[in-house]
C-alpha cells in the first residue's frame, strides 16, 4: 500500500496525469549494519525541499515544464523483507508501465534491488550507475543474501556485472574490491562521470542510484555509515547535472538518516539532488 504524502509534499509536486516523473518513498530500515534511522529519510528530504527554488540554474528548467507527482511513502512491513521487496517492485512496475520515470527515496540501499528488477523488465539493456562510498558487493552479509551490504551484488545478477558502473567507492572488503575490479565497471574514488564512459552510455537506458554517503561526511553527516574522503556537495550536484543528455529512466536517493544530521544539511543536499534528478530532461 502507498501512504499519503508526508506534509509537506516535495517542493512543486503536482498530479499524476501530467507528471513526467513519480516520486515515492521506500522507508525500509531493516538490514543496516551501523546506525539505524534511514526509514525517516524520505520525510526529512521532503521537509527540507521548500528551501529550494522550483527552477534549476544548472539545468535551466523548472517544474512548470517538467512536472512530477509525489505519491508519499510505501507502507512496508518491517518484519518481512521479501514482502517489502515485492511492494517496491510492484509500484515501480506501475510507474514504468504508465510511461513515467520513478524516483525513489530510501530508506536503506537494499530498496534499489527490487526497483532495478522492475525497471529491467521494461528495459532489458538497462545499465545501473551507482554513486556510493561503499562497494555493496558482498555475496552475503552475516548469512543474509539480501542486505544493504549486498545490494549491488544482487543488482549485478539482474543486469549483468559489467552493466554496473560504480563511482566514488572508497570502502569495501578485499573480496569486494577484487570482485569489482574483475567483474563490474569499477571506478573507485571517481568524483565525476568520466567523459569516455558518458559517451559510451549515450542512448542507453540508465538507472541511477545515489547513496548520500557518496558525499563526504562534512557535507552529509546524516547517514548510517559515513565514510570520510568523499565528494563535496558541489561535486555531488555536478555529477547529477552531468547526466543531462543521457537516458535516465529511473533513479533513487538513499540512506539519509536525519537523526545524525546536524543542522539538516544532509537532507538539504539530498533535496537538491532530488530536484536535479526530477528536472533531468
Amino acid at each position: 500500500m502507498i501512504g499519503p504524502p508526508a506534509l509537506p509534499r516535495f517542493l512543486g509536486a503536482g498530479d499524476w496525469g501530467p507528471a513526467r516523473s513519480v516520486l515515492f518513498g521506500a522507508p525500509l530500515d531493516v538490514t543496516g549494519s551501523y546506525r539505524p534511522g534511514s526509514r525517516f529519510g524520505p520525510g526529512a528530504v521532503r521537509a527540507a525541499s521548500p528551501v529550494l527554488e522550483e527552477w534549476s540554474p544548472a539545468l535551466e528548467a523548472g517544474f512548470a515544464e517538467r512536472p512530477f507527482c509525489d505519491l508519499g511513502d510505501l507502507d512496508l512491513p518491517p518484519a518481512d523483507v521479501d514482502e517489502a521487496m515485492e511492494a517496491i517492485a510492484a509500484l515501480v512496475r506501475r510507474v514504468v508501465a504508465a510511461g513515467k520515470r520513478p524516483l525513489m527515496l530510501g530508506g536503506e540501499h537494499l530498496v534499489t534491488w527490487p526497483a532495478v528488477r522492475a525497471v529491467a523488465e521494461r528495459y532489458p539493456d538497462l545499465a545501473v550507475l551507482q554513486f556510493d562510498a561503499h562497494c555493496d558487493l558482498r555475496a552475503d552479509y552475516l548469512g543474509r543474501p539480501a542486505s544493504h551490504a549486498t545490494v549491488m551484488r544482487r543488482v549485478a545478477e539482474v543486469v549483468g556485472p559489467m552493466c554496473c558502473y560504480q563511482f566514488g567507492v572508497r570502502s569495501g572488503t578485499a573480496e569486494e574490491w577484487a570482485y569489482g575490479r574483475a567483474h563490474t565497471t569499477f571506478l573507485p574514488y571517481a568524483r565525476a562521470l568520466p567523459l569516455q564512459w558518458r559517451e559510451a552510455l549515450v542512448g542507453r537506458p540508465l538507472y541511477v542510484t545515489l547513496d548520500i554517503d557518496y558525499a563526504d561526511p562534512a557535507y552529509a553527516p546524516g547517514t548510517g555509515t559515513p565514510e570520510p574522503g568523499g565528494a563535496s556537495a558541489a561535486e555531488m550536484l555536478a555529477v547529477v547535472d552531468s547526466l543531462a543528455g543521457l537516458s535516465v529512466v529511473a533513479a533513487d536517493v538513499v540512506e539519509v538518516a536525519p537523526a545524525y544530521d546536524a543542522g539538516g544539511i544532509t537532507a538539504a543536499l539530498a533535496a537538491k539532488v532530488v530536484r536535479e534528478l526530477l528536472l533531468l530532461p
